[in-house]
């Protein structure tokens, strides 16, 4: 047996006076997201490796496969976050969506329902989408919005189909990290150019703008970055003149501990030879300097030469927004409305997009929080609360002047009356984001989860599926003992019980007791009594009538708060063994602790690790136990799997096979066989084995969040981060 000696601190037992202070802190966090899912996925002191999901993608391809296939849940009418849209101009009323993390998906019934266009086996993350007037469709991989709560992943490329997705040909630029946009001549569809905007983690790689003349099969630089973190986060070709082009370069880099979104290397660029040769705009625009951020740009087809620009701060905060009627030569400052700063909230970098209408250069569209209007050249401007927040992408349907598309973190939208209202919301769109997962035995129809920016979603009370609670849906849970009883939780623990399905909830998070609370609180039943349960924020709370009343049993397990304004040094997974009496908690700072009398004492059993996302007691044995970790092995001796027989004075390592990416949960089947959901899908093994084959036929490439078992019925619910609810019938 292994005994990971540099990692394993036994310290002094923590006791827990009955009438211990504490303080109750109930802030509910910071309005901006927290980065939480990156902050997960890395070591601390260590960068992302270059092309890790790509690699561990393959390593997960390669495993062998073992059971049968996976079925879609859905949900196929919620959606998820839509980075990119193209109209197709061979077909009447077909478009592309790309969905975040979801793959490519294609519509022929003018965006009403969608289809997956992409194959399943991919890299599912999405940057752009453009198609030629030929019909074929280019893809660039990796969403370039860096990740606020819900994590953003890194792509392998540039991908060209000449069959409307059936199939495709990676085409160039496989060190890109994440592709802004995507521009095709409209003089000259061989001429394509890419917005490389680099990866947010390491420096270098493909970054700047890039030119093919032949349709994709070879690549030249056309604007180099001035530094190792800035890149192409957006190109376009002015539709009044083809021969101007403009490109937005922004620095921008993320760590564990500090995220940087803008500097000296932002700035707007423009090309009047067809983005052969560029310069720097100024003429009024901000100054370079540390503080410049996110850049977005418009351009009018109907008034040659009117431009729109907006710029946020590196902080993230809304900067300044501008007009030119000239081509970008000259600029004036717009007025700083209301509506305008704060569309744009504190995190303008989730954004940095400007839409003109191509018959109006007065109706200009801005991305926000909510979808903002100005129809009198960006004087004034309104806020369209009748769409899902946080917008993304915009495109006019050539063929019916009065028709828009709106992609956001709702999925995709259509007006008919050109965007000023009468938004219809896609009915199938099967790419939901989902944190969580909650089952019931006593009904298999009843899958309840959290999803990111779509709340809580239910299948009863109404239409499958239906949101139940809101913000972004974190920890979901359905009563064993009566399936009306459910609880649901949105960012920073803010949690909520009922006893009437969802119906109507009840907020216990005032009952709780903590200084910090992770963006995804755990909440758990025992075992053996639904209605004892355990609330993690950075002291374990206990309650014993359902989740009315809590007492804190713990002192803060952490080694602290963070070194910014978001939450750090929080509990991230709590479970009770099957004795009554064993409680075990895993932080975000790399803790493992074991109580064996419901909290008087408390030994520390593990520390050094990266973030721990579960530790799950064997059912047979209170003194055994699984921890998986969060955060890359890569260049690190850490694994991702841990067992211990002996209540954590020893440890075995049983990553063995899995891919190279973080392990998100792990649940126990029946024999003692293990289901490990990772990034690059679910992986099962026996009870201490290091060797995991890929469980499943059908299931996309999908980051795996949460697995949630039913041994009555023999089957898995899988939560994944872009392709919905999943189900498997097991052994």
């Amino acid at each position: 047996m292994l005994r990971l000696a540099t990692a394993v601190v036994l310290v002094s037992t923590l006791v827990v006076p009955s009438a211990h202070p504490m303080d109750d802190d109930d802030d509910g966090g910071p309005a901006a997201p927290a980065d939480y899912s990156y902050v997960q996925k890395t070591v601390p002191g260590q960068t992302l490796p270059r092309h890790a999901y790509d690699i561990a993608a393959a390593q997960a391809r390669h495993l062998p496969k073992v059971g049968g296939a996976w079925q879609s849940l859905g949900p196929t009418n919620i959606g998820g976050r839509v980075v990119g849209l193209a109209m197709d101009p061979t077909t009447t009323d077909a478009l592309y969506a790309a969905s975040a993390s979801g793959g490519l998906w294609r519509s022929t019934d003018a965006g009403r329902t969608f289809t997956a266009a992409w194959p399943q086996d991919s890299t599912q993350a999405m940057g752009a989408v453009a198609v030629a007037p030929n019909g074929t469709v280019y893809v660039g991989t990796g969403e370039p919005n860096p990740g606020g709560g819900s994590v953003t992943y890194e792509g392998t490329g540039v991908y060209r189909s000449t069959d409307h997705g059936a199939n495709w040909q990676q085409v160039g630029l496989p060190d890109s990290g994440t592709i802004g946009a995507i521009a095709i001549d409209p003089t000259n569809p061989q001429r394509i150019l890419v917005a490389a905007n680099g990866s947010l983690y390491n420096a270098g790689g493909d970054r700047g703008v890039y030119l093919s003349s032949d349709a994709g099969s070879t690549w030249h630089k056309v604007l180099d970055v001035p530094n190792a973190f800035t890149g192409a986060v957006d190109v376009q070709f002015d539709p009044a003149d083809p021969h101007r082009v403009y490109a937005a370069l922004w620095d921008h880099r993320r760590q564990p501990d500090q995220r940087v979104y803008g500097g000296v290397g932002s700035g707007l660029y423009r090309s009047t030879d067809s983005g052969a040769t560029w310069q720097q705009l100024g003429g009024g625009l901000p100054a370079t300097g540390p503080d410049v951020g996110r850049y977005g740009f418009g351009i009018s087809a109907s008034q040659p030469g009117r431009m729109y620009a907006i710029v946020g701060t590196t902080a993230g905060s809304y900067g300044s927004a501008y007009t030119s009627a000239d081509a970008g030569a000259t600029w004036t400052r717009l007025p700083d409305d209301a509506e305008l700063v704060d569309s744009q909230s504190s995190y303008s970098w989730w954004f940095g997009k400007i839409w003109v209408d191509p018959t109006d250069a007065n109706h200009v569209q801005l991305a926000g929080v909510p979808l903002v209007t100005s129809h009198d050249g960006g004087k004034t401007w309104t806020a369209d609360d009748a769409v899902h927040s946080d917008q993304h992408v915009i495109v006019w349907d050539p063929r019916h002047p009065k028709r828009v598309y709106l992609g956001n973190d709702g999925g995709v939208y259509r007006s008919d009356s050109n965007g000023d209202g009468g938004w219809t919301h896609a009915t199938v769109e099967p790419f939901t984001q989902l944190y969580s997962v909650a089952i019931t035995a006593a009904d298999t129809s009843r899958v309840s989860g959290g999803a990111q920016d779509n709340g809580s979603l239910r299948s009863w009370g109404g239409t499958r599926f239906n949101e139940y609670f809101g913000g972004d849906g974190q920890e979901n849970l359905i009563s064993p003992a009566n399936d009306n009883i459910v609880f649901a939780c949105l960012q920073y623990g803010e949690c909520a019980r009922s006893t009437n399905g969802g119906s109507s909830m009840t907020d216990f998070t005032g009952a709780t007791t903590a200084d910090r609370r992770n963006w995804l609180t755990p909440v758990q039943f025992d075992p053996t009594n639904p209605k004892v349960m355990y609330y993690g924020g950075n002291r374990l709370n206990r309650s014993t009538d359902g989740g009315v009343t809590w007492t804190a049993i713990s002192p803060d397990l952490t080694g602290g708060p963070g070194k910014d304004d978001f939450p750090f040094g929080t509990i991230t997974t709590v479970a009770a063994a099957t004795d009554q009496h064993t409680v075990w908690v895993g932080t975000d700072d790399g803790r493992v602790w074991v109580t064996h009398n419901l909290g008087a004492t408390w030994t520390n059993v593990l520390t050094g690790q990266p973030w721990v996302t579960r530790v799950v007691p064997d059912p047979q044995s209170p003194n055994s136990a699984y921890v998986t970790l969060s955060g890359y092995r890569s260049g690190s001796a850490q694994p991702h799997v841990l067992r211990t027989t002996d209540s954590g004075g020893h440890w075995t390592d049983l990553s063995g096979n899995l891919p190279q990416a973080p392990v998100n949960t792990l649940v126990i089947g029946a024999g003692g066989i293990l289901y490990a959901g990772t990034d690059q899908g679910v992986f099962t093994g026996t009870a201490g084995s290091a060797q995991w084959a890929r469980l499943g036929q059908n299931l996309p490439l999908v980051p795996v969040d949460d697995i949630a078992y039913d041994p009555s019925h023999h089957r898995l619910v899988i939560a994944t981060f872009g392709r919905g609810f999943y189900s498997l019938t097991v052994a």
